[in-house]
């Protein structure tokens, strides 16, 4: 009862802090609805929303780094190190989260309070849960991730935010590797990628300063005319976990189209919407006030077309992502995910130790070659064993026209499996050089002699190269490698945890005993109080490495068939050819 009565308050603050800093909650309320969600946007009976806006955050609430960069208290010391590239945009949010979580007076409190204090991603696994993951490339990647943010607080973090906090009048309050675990969870299950007008982010006065309310009033100042903004976050990010490690595409530092700047950035209240695959709202940007009346906003807007039931939670979509990407960031996973991905990858440094290896180096750089593919579930669908119904089967015409236009000769014919084939090209590219016989080679270097001259008088093109290639050495050797890193990649995941049969009946049991849980809500303990706190028999974190590690098993299985099948029909076809 303490503990509810607790959370009320806590609650109760938040939203008064909202109130007080601008936000309107015109359709929706934030509440605690159970706990296996913690936190989340419920439609309210409030009529005002009828434009279909529902919540309404001024962007001078936002955390970004900008905000970081002008704080009254670490700004001097981050604009120091950030002009001297010795940080990244990420780096200044989870410093800046780090000591507001540590400061006592913080002016962020009645926020902080109300977010998440252990996540369920694989960073906070147990050592036996995070057992389950082994032969997974997540096992690998949060291993590698872990070590490198428990270095960055030893080497970096911890005697800074000490000074900071001796800075802001606390000698007593001690920083732990734990505070900054936190901070980087909280980034990265709760940061969005905001396309800022311009004016916001360059006004045209040198220094805009906002304060930010709070009860027993501490201040808080921004500087929006920072010439440093960054892209990337929920909604748009594509993450890739690659190899042995995992990286989120596009680390720039600044992405301006036209009057839009993209930073990434927390957005309070908004940041409590919780995900579903069928989105029953979306976020947008209001620069001049004419959708909300509140100029340079972020506002929540309504993607159904009636109006919402009373008390029904309001879901955006996180982007299309597979269970490899929503558990290694946010903590939750999709059963039957129809978004889910395998990612295949050839072992940049396996390349030292292939025949030829010096040569096909360079081959492999002039083609711009990639090393790794993500093979998306929806590709099934075109090849010869779909689940379903084949989709939009007029896609795949362009790819045999592609195929044909690579023999100059018309020696080597276009497959009768082109249309079929469900693995990128770029990736055969890439197994076609590294597969290729001495003979093969040989050809290949002929064939792009004739186009530039035995002299060199020029370099070859990407596309002439991969033409050569292609027309020296076919499919079979790319797709005889490609099926032996299937069979790894399979023998790998089945090591430790069996067949994807035996995650089967390990689902079912639970199923059984305590009721499926709810898939898409972020894997989140609030105050101590856990999600799916009903299971007796399996830890949530555990219920979502199963459900991962068997989606990956099933997909290696689709994609070696699909493989296999590809690569009887072309040792058969270049069998008729040689006769």
């Amino acid at each position: 009862m303490a503990n509810q009565e607790e959370a009320t308050a806590r609650l109760e603050r938040f939203l008064q802090w909202l109130q007080v800093n601008g936000a309107e909650l015109r359709g929706c309320n934030i509440k605690y609805c159970d706990s296996d969600k913690g936190c989340g946007v419920y439609s309210s009976n409030d009529t005002s929303s009828s434009d279909g806006v529902l919540l309404v955050v001024p962007l001078n609430l936002a955390i970004t780094p900008m905000r970081v960069l002008q704080d009254p208290l670490l700004g001097s010391e981050c604009r120091a190190m950030f002009t001297e590239g010795e940080v990244d945009d990420r780096f200044l949010m989870n410093l800046f989260l780090t000591v507001e979580r540590l400061r006592k007076n913080s002016s962020w409190k009645p926020y902080l309070d109300m977010l998440p204090t252990t996540f369920g991603n694989p960073l906070w696994f147990t050592d036996d849960e995070l057992l389950e993951l082994r032969g997974t490339t997540l096992f690998r990647a949060t291993e590698l991730q872990k070590k490198s943010l428990l270095s960055m607080y030893n080497g970096k973090v911890k005697d800074l935010v000490k000074k900071l906090l001796i800075l802001d009048g606390d000698s007593e309050s001690e920083v732990s590797f734990e505070d900054f675990l936190w901070a980087n969870s909280v980034f990265w299950t709760r940061a969005l990628n905001i396309p800022l007008p311009h004016s916001f982010v360059f006004p045209q006065i040198n220094e805009v300063q906002d304060n930010i309310s709070m009860e027993k009033s501490s201040e808080a100042s921004t500087d929006h005319g920072c010439s440093k903004a960054m892209i990337n976050g929920k909604d748009v990010q594509k993450s890739e976990v690659k190899g042995n490690d995992i990286e989120v595409n596009g680390a720039e530092l600044m992405s301006e189209q036209k009057d839009t700047v993209w930073v990434e950035g927390l957005v309070p209240g908004i940041d409590f919407c919780n995900h579903d695959l069928k989105a029953s709202a979306t976020w947008e940007v209001d620069g001049t006030g004419s959708v909300t009346g509140v100029p340079f906003s972020m506002y929540l807007l309504s993607a159904v077309q009636n109006s919402f039931p009373i008390e029904k939670e309001i879901c955006i979509s996180y982007g299309n992502k597979g269970n490899e990407e929503l558990l290694y960031l946010y903590g939750f996973v999709i059963d039957n995910n129809p978004d889910d991905y395998l990612m295949v990858h050839y072992p940049v440094e396996a390349i030292e130790s292939i025949p030829f290896s010096d040569s096909k180096s360079q081959l492999l750089e002039a083609q711009k070659a990639e090393m790794r593919c993500l093979l998306h579930k929806s590709l099934l669908d075109h090849g010869y064993f779909p689940a379903g119904s084949p989709k939009d089967k007029g896609k795949d015409t362009c790819k045999a026209v592609q195929t044909c236009n690579y023999s100059w000769s018309g020696q080597r014919k276009t497959p009768s499996y082109v249309n079929k084939l469900v693995f990128p090209d770029d990736f055969l590219t890439t197994l076609r050089t590294i597969a290729m016989r001495e003979d093969e080679l040989f050809k290949v270097s002929s064939l792009l002699e004739e186009l530039v001259g035995t002299e060199g008088e020029r370099q070859p093109s990407e596309a002439e190269v991969r033409a050569a290639v292609w027309e020296a050495c076919g499919d079979s050797g790319a797709l005889q490698l490609l099926v032996d890193l299937l069979h790894v990649k399979m023998t790998n995941l089945e090591e430790y945890s069996g067949t994807e049969d035996c995650d089967t009946e390990l689902l079912e049991q639970e199923a059984h005993i305590t009721g499926c849980p709810k898939e898409y809500i972020r894997g989140d303990t609030v105050n101590g109080s856990r999600d799916w706190c009903r299971c007796k028999k399996m830890s949530r974190n555990k219920w979502s490495s199963i459900v991962y590690r068997r989606g990956q098993k099933q997909l290696t299985r689709s994609f070696l068939k699909e493989a296999e099948h590809a690569l009887q029909l072309s040792l058969s076809e270049d069998s008729a050819n040689q006769s």
